[in-house]
């Protein structure tokens, strides 16, 4: 089989409509030994993230290593991280769909599963972070037996409703996508999956009248779905933009935000297809080309962020805002100066190498450069959240090292474990990559002439 290159500047190959549907579907057959490794290693972190939160809730957020004026710390940063890996499934799924990328067909599914296990991720902190848990339903705005609302002045409001309507509107857009795909499946399928994809496929029988509504209604949810990457890490960018915090109060931090959101994202969809496509043998659809693409978006938005980093730095000094230039000097040569300057290599430095296309159409190299990058937006948040307040000038008196606990730490690698355990069960139970938009942007088939002897 001649290496497939699935996009609108492909040239013509030998990949067939038949070949797609099979090649997509053997996906779903029975895991193999890699398969069961990689879900188990993800189980593990889970229970470690388990036992960790079950002595918090014993022992209280005592556990937590929290110290004045230090109590937005792991738990929040690792909240603005998940919030930020779930953009990139917007962007690719629903902005690329709107102008028409054709190289997105291979590449988005897995990006919008993402985004719907990342935002069902950092769901999980802001419960943790507020102590009580069973208490959480404090937090939604509805009519109760107290008379009381909640304070819609607080963070934790604002994040309720982000991640509430984007969760809403991400899932929708997976699974209407899923359908098609679905239904392909189901024709193939036997056992159990037959019956499964029999009522998850929701009765699709492909016929003009079903292509015409599905294609109208999946425009218009793109439509609906890209504001919500502008929109919701915007939000997130307030909790602490509205704060008097040295650090925090920048105008710029809303796109700053939106930025780092897309740069994470786009680095964690590299890091989860390079091994979905040597795992279930996927080399002829997804593609060289594609990474290459994944990497030029990843340099565009690295090149945002490294921007955003030197305006930060800039307007503290030129400012003259003595709190200001204080903070951002603390930040680089405080006590905490590895976490300020490991983020700055990862996030502004390493990226730059992509502007070789050798780099950019190395897949071994783009995985690991997008593994430095995770880590380095986790510094980022790091960073902004903690050091801010570790670090704030008018409360010398109060400030204590903040050092995270082995709670922190083990809840960290449980939303890791929570994360690749549901993307990978789903993965091996519906189609990864989508078999209706790849057979879109593949060339007509033709009749073959005779050749006579």
């Amino acid at each position: 089989m001649a290496q497939a290159v699935v996009s609108d500047k492909a040239p013509v190959t030998r990949v067939t409509y038949d070949f797609v549907t099979r090649a997509i579907t053997r996906t779903l057959g029975s895991p193999g030994r890699g398969y069961f490794a990689l879900l188990g290693s993800a189980v593990a972190l889970l229970g470690v993230g388990i036992t960790c939160l079950l002595f918090l809730l014993r022992y209280g957020l005592g556990l937590a290593g929290y110290s004045h004026p230090v109590y937005w710390a792991v738990y929040i940063t690792c909240f603005v991280f998940w919030v930020g890996i779930a953009h990139s499934g917007t962007l690719i799924s629903a902005i690329l769909f709107l102008f028409r990328s054709g190289w997105r067909t291979a590449v988005y599914r897995t990006a919008e599963a993402m985004t719907v296990f990342a935002v069902m991720t950092a769901g999980l902190f802001p419960l943790i972070h507020i102590g009580r848990q069973w208490y959480f339903y404090w937090l939604v705005p509805y009519p109760n037996e107290r008379g009381l609302w909640p304070n819609f002045k607080s963070p934790l409001i604002w994040d309720e409703f982000a991640i509430g309507t984007y969760f809403t509107v991400s899932t929708v857009f997976l699974i209407m996508g899923l359908i098609p795909d679905i239904a392909a499946a189901r024709d193939v399928a036997t056992g159990w999956r037959k019956k499964l994809y029999a009522y998850t496929g929701l009765g699709w029988r492909g016929t003009n009248e079903q292509w015409r509504h599905y294609s109208r209604g999946y425009l218009y949810l793109a439509a609906l779905a890209t504001p919500l990457v502008l929109s919701v890490h915007s939000v997130v960018s307030w909790d602490f933009a509205m704060a008097i915090v040295p650090g925090w109060h920048a105008t710029i931090f809303a796109p700053y935000f939106v930025a780092g959101a897309i740069y994470s994202g786009v680095a964690m969809v590299i890091t989860l297809l390079v091994p979905i496509r040597k795992l279930f043998h996927l080399e002829e659809l997804i593609t060289v080309h594609h990474f290459e693409n994944l990497a030029k978006l990843c340099l565009l938005t690295g090149m945002i962020v490294a921007y955003a980093y030197c305006t930060e730095y800039f307007t503290a000094w030129f400012g003259g805002h003595p709190e200001e230039r204080a903070a951002f000097w603390y930040r680089a040569f405080g006590p905490y100066w590895w976490a300020t300057w490991t983020m700055n290599i990862c996030n502004a430095f390493l990226p730059q190498l992509l502007w070789f296309k050798q780099i950019r159409t190395n897949i071994l190299a783009l995985f690991v450069m997008s593994i430095f990058v995770n880590i380095g937006m986790w510094f980022e948040r790091y960073v902004i959240i903690a050091l801010s307040l570790a670090g704030e000038p008018y409360e010398r008196f109060t400030n204590a090292p903040y050092n995270p606990t082995w709670a922190d730490w083990g809840i960290m690698a449980g939303s890791f474990g929570w994360f690749f355990m549901w993307f990978l069960l789903f993965v091996k139970n519906f189609p990864a990559v989508s078999i209706s938009e790849v057979k879109e942007v593949l060339p007509p088939p033709t009749r073959a002439k005779a050749v006579h002897a």
